[in-house]
């Protein structure tokens, strides 16, 4: 915890109390002693009927679902230009236009193409963390499981970047069910192998030799380089590194994504836990950040200071909204203690409706 509780910055690991203090009011997770499987992190069938809504058009090379940004075979219409005869097929004439003009015209279309999402996971200790049902880490598995089975089929490929304490991990991006049942096995394998590598932290102690943390700048600046084509970057993080003590300042990792949604569609899946909100009302606690190892004893007695961290706490989460919003990406805010599905199924349905109502005031929405 930083000093005078300004900001919640790195969240502290699970609350260890000293043997005089009292423990936490939070009662043990199920499961705590070991991790769900994959099969209790994938999606149920609310999410199985329903499809991200992708705005931005692509420069895919394969046949797909959704628009792509130049002519070609497609289900939407780009517009009408005049009949050119031995080159036009009469079945795509534009009767409308023709009567109107008096002119032959035939529709022009835009190539429909094949979806390419990238997933950012934040992997680092802080998602080490949870006092309800699910760990972060955890969490943020069911989230990346979630898109998959949102962005399946029609030729789409799904790929991810794990951050992590030692580093980054790549996933290459491919398609189908299998390749996306893998890609979880692997960030499942990839956050227990961390969880190996840093036994002292987890216990509470500095590591003997800390290896350089990637972090969220990095790993935006890293996923500009694999997304290469026009597609969705989904990043999954608690979003807690980057935020100064300057209020005014935008967080480290806010210049790296907003070069990520010029190009890309965005979608930001913000994981915290209820603990990281609010202090409960347990005594005396030891609190341990799970990055360095260094620990600090908090008296969540004193009403002044889980005030004080419950207001820096939310002013945290205005500065992310705003840091968002200004980078031009979605915001889907998931907690432990919440039924994730139901926030996700949410936030399609909202993501839906602001497209519909921005086709509906375009000049070609409101002409269909």
């Amino acid at each position: 915890m930083a000093a005078g509780l300004t900001a919640p910055a790195r969240p502290a690991s699970r609350p260890t109390a000293p043997p005089s203090a009292s423990r936490p009011a939070a009662a043990p997770r199920p499961g705590a002693a070991s991790a769900p499987g994959l099969g209790a992190l994938l999606p149920d069938d609310r999410l199985r009927r329903l499809e991200l809504t992708v705005t931005r058009r692509l420069n895919g090379l394969l046949h797909g679902d959704h628009r792509g940004l130049l002519p070609g075979s497609g289900s939407e219409i780009a517009g009408s230009r005049e009949y050119r005869a031995g080159e036009d097929e009469v079945r795509r004439m534009d009767w409308a236009v023709t009567a109107r003009t008096g002119v032959p015209h035939v529709r022009e279309t835009d190539a429909d193409r094949e979806l390419s999402t990238w997933v950012l996971v934040d992997g680092t200790a802080s998602m080490d963390f949870g006092t309800a049902d699910l760990e972060k880490r955890e969490l943020a598995v069911a989230a990346v499981a979630a898109v998959g089975f949102l962005t399946a089929g029609g030729g789409n490929r799904l790929g991810a970047l794990v951050l992590r304490g030692d580093g980054m991990r790549r996933l290459p991006a491919r398609g189908g069910r299998h390749h996306l049942l893998a890609l979880l096995r692997g960030l499942l394998t990839a956050q227990h192998a961390v969880d190996a590598a840093r036994p002292a932290a987890r216990r509470g102690r500095p590591a003997a030799v800390a290896a350089p943390a990637a972090g969220l700048p990095e790993g935006c600046a890293a996923m500009g380089g694999l997304a290469t084509r026009r597609g969705l970057v989904v990043v999954v993080s608690d979003f807690l590194d980057g935020f100064g003590t300057d209020e005014n300042a935008p967080p480290v990792w806010e210049r790296p994504l907003r070069r990520l949604a010029a190009r890309h569609q965005v979608l930001a899946v913000e994981v915290t836990d209820p603990r990281e909100q609010e202090l409960p009302d347990v005594g005396v606690i030891t609190m341990v950040d799970p990055e360095t190892g260094r620990r600090r004893e908090v008296d969540t007695g004193n009403p002044r200071l889980r005030r004080r961290f419950a207001d820096a706490a939310a002013a945290q989460r205005v500065r992310l909204t705003e840091a968002l919003r200004r980078c031009g990406a979605a915001h889907l805010a998931l907690r432990t203690d919440r039924d994730f599905t139901t926030d996700i199924v949410r936030h399609v349905h909202a993501q839906r409706r602001l497209a519909l109502a921005s086709y509906a005031r375009s000049p070609g929405g409101a002409a269909a």
